[in-house]
């Protein structure tokens, strides 16, 4: 068990490295952390982090950098994580109220992540197993055409052209009107139970045409926007190269992998404390990412969860990064839940 004292040390470590990016020495720690002991004493208590494996010799110089373990512990004790200033909080309310639809705060939330963090931020959409149909539209494009809307409750819009020869527009709108009143406050599950029962309610004329609507209605209801994943700020990592134990390429490359994604958001926050996960390097189980920390949240309420988070190097000012995933997994899952 390390006492008060070397846990400074490993917290002193851990501020320099990330800050600097260079190996960390007693005598720098003792002047710039007012540590109130000897360059010497810090030397010892150095000796026994580095033998209790939290901190490593990246070469012959005197400097130390912390290892995984060392970050996992300093993690570990960070007792709250600090609220976001008032400056923050209005830029972040700033760039969302500008939102217009679930695509343009997904695309908002990566790339204000990405921002703020300096990390690839990534964010699973959200699952759809609670959300609701708030209205449905068709829209007569041509003699042939017609175009199927669908508007969710958590803001999500999917659209078909679907092929109808030969329909008049008092048909279109008598399906909608039928369409609404049957579906509008149904989850996707409801609604694909209900849609059977539409059909056999009308004409036998109607219905051909009818069941084309249906199959379309039912290619959106079955299509799951919480398997797709959005990623930005994937040139931050240019900055680290030097950072990684291992080429770079492997992440870039799995970072392009949607189900490797899926899994890695789906790992951490399954387990997570309040819903913030701290995954450090080999903590990670995709051997892609074990030079690696990812830091997530979810977000959305009871009924549906999703994931969005930050991937970086292990060196990483985790205070800070998550501090920011935690506050924008809460406004992103209070601009949902209002719609």
């Amino acid at each position: 068990m390390l006492d008060d004292r070397k846990l400074d040390v490993l917290k002193a470590i851990v501020t320099d490295y990330v800050s600097s990016k260079e190996p960390v020495g007693s005598k720098a720690l003792v002047e710039r952390h007012g540590l109130r002991v000897s360059p010497a004493t810090v030397r010892n208590d150095m000796a026994v982090l580095e033998e209790e494996g939290y901190i490593t010799h990246p070469h012959t110089s005197a400097g130390r950098i912390p290892t995984d373990k060392g970050y996992r512990l300093f993690v570990d004790r960070i007792a709250t994580v600090k609220p976001l200033s008032a400056p923050e909080r209005r830029a972040i309310l700033s760039f969302m109220n500008g939102a217009v639809d679930l695509d343009d705060i997904v695309a908002r939330t990566v790339r204000l992540l990405a921002q703020i963090t300096h990390q690839v931020a990534i964010m699973q959409y959200p699952v759809a197993s609670s959300a609701t149909i708030r209205h449905l539209e068709l829209v007569s494009l041509s003699t042939d055409r017609v175009l199927i809307v669908l508007i969710t409750s958590s803001g999500t819009v999917e659209q078909r052209i679907l092929e109808i020869p030969g329909h008049t527009q008092d048909w279109v709108a008598s399906v909608k009107r039928r369409l609404n009143q049957l579906l509008v406050g149904l989850t996707h599950a409801e609604a694909s139970d209900t849609l059977p029962g539409f059909l056999d309610e009308l004409e036998p004329e109607s219905r051909p045409a009818a069941t084309t609507v249906a199959a379309g209605l039912l290619e959106i209801l079955a299509d799951d926007p919480s398997a797709r994943v959005v990623v930005a700020g994937v040139p931050n990592l240019a900055g680290f190269g030097a950072a990684f134990e291992t080429s770079i390429r492997p992440v870039l490359e799995a970072l392009e992998e949607q189900v490797v994604l899926l899994r890695l958001l789906g790992e951490a926050t399954a387990s997570g404390s309040e819903g913030l996960t701290v995954r450090i390097g080999t903590e990670n189980t995709d051997e892609n990412f074990r030079s690696t920390s990812l830091v997530a949240s979810t977000y959305g309420d009871d009924g549906g969860r999703a994931g969005l988070g930050v991937v970086g190097p292990t060196r990483m000012d985790y205070p800070s990064t998550m501090a920011a995933v935690r506050a924008i997994a809460r406004y992103v899952g209070r601009f949902l839940s209002e719609g």
